[in-house]
């Protein structure tokens, strides 16, 4: 069995992360990137377990879920080639040693150099940019990063939540001050974190166009809760007070002319291009704002839990793959027909 340390702690803290010489676990590991075969990079094998320190906590990973985060680490986009290898997976839930379930916040930062909001700090990584990520038995985290799992979800719902819904709750709620009454369009229907936008801005009471590439996608977004679902491009039926945007050049120009005057854009991606046309003369003519938008808090996230509770939402999860066959569940999301969220299944529960 091959040993590597564990990356080191971010700046600010002084605790050094160790790894078990004895002990040993499954991950679906990052041990080379290529920007035109991503997936042959990746490998499950066998990795040291990691050693809980102080301020830190072991959780035995009972499932985990497949993000665009994970492709764009395998190629190379975002994430430098002397963190290779790394053990992938941005999103965990499972048991601490003692029992108690939980999901992993996946946000590492300091609040303090963010002025009081972790997302803002210019450090922060997401878990499996500098710290081994999910896609293992065992995953170390800081028993901050740790919260309580409701019976509500079972693991893989759960373990979908961090990444997806936390940011699209952010997105929402945080950044563009959704309101009871307000008109919505969420471009990219069928991504996780569009997804997940729509079901929660019509649970909060809002009215929610949604767009797709598909027609045969309608249903899928109805049934995350679109009132009406266009395809993309299309003119909808009036102008809304907030899009939701992930997806960048393809559908900006839309974005913006979808907008009331005063309306807001909050974007947290561009998988189709970042450089769309800033279109200046509308933004400022139609006093538009546009705000950015990544991740979420864990007061944000125990607040989505909450919320999703209260209004009895569920996260959609399309499919569930083995850690073992984990390459299965890479292949779906490379080809981008994915419809919602796929989990990994990592371990049993206790």
């Amino acid at each position: 069995m091959r040993s590597r340390p564990v990356h080191s702690i971010p700046a600010g803290q002084t605790n050094t992360v160790l790894v078990s010489q004895n002990e040993g676990m499954r991950a679906a590991v990052a041990i080379s990137q290529d920007p035109s075969n991503p997936l042959a990079g990746l490998v499950v094998q066998d990795m040291p377990e990691p050693q809980a320190v102080p301020g830190w906590v072991k959780v035995k990973v009972v499932a985990s879920s497949l993000n665009p985060h994970d492709l764009w680490t395998l190629k190379g986009v975002g994430h430098p080639a002397e963190r290779i290898p790394m053990i992938l997976g941005c999103d965990a839930a499972g048991y601490l040693e003692d029992g108690t379930p939980v999901i992993v916040h996946p946000v590492f930062g300091d609040a303090q150099r963010g002025h009081g909001d972790i997302t803002m700090d210019p450090q922060r990584a997401l878990l499996s940019e500098v710290h081994n990520g999910g896609f293992a038995e065992w995953v170390l985290v800081p028993e901050t990063h740790v919260v309580p799992k409701p019976d509500y979800f079972s693991f893989e719902e759960a373990a979908v939540l961090p990444i997806a819904w936390g940011t699209a709750y952010r997105m929402l709620f945080t950044r563009a001050g959704l309101k009871p009454g307000d008109k919505v369009l969420v471009q990219g229907a069928t991504g996780g974190v569009a997804s997940a936008a729509i079901s929660l801005a019509k649970a909060a009471g809002a009215t929610v166009y949604a767009t797709t590439r598909d027609d045969a996608n309608f249903d899928f977004a109805k049934k995350a809760g679109a009132d009406e679902v266009f395809l993309t491009g299309a003119r909808l039926p009036e102008r809304v007070d907030i899009v939701v945007e992930t997806i960048g050049e393809a559908t900006w120009s839309h974005s913006l002319k979808a907008l009331r005057p005063g309306g807001t854009v909050v974007i947290c991606g561009a998988t189709s291009g970042p450089n769309a046309s800033a279109d200046l003369n509308r933004v400022f003519y139609q006093q538009l704002s546009v705000i950015g938008s990544t991740g979420c808090t864990v007061d944000e996230f125990t607040h989505l839990l909450a919320f999703m509770q209260s209004e009895g939402l569920r996260p959609t999860i399309t499919d569930t793959v083995s850690l073992e066959n984990i390459h299965e569940g890479f292949q779906k999301l490379q080809a981008g027909k994915q419809l919602g969220k796929i989990a990994v299944r990592v371990s049993e529960e206790n």
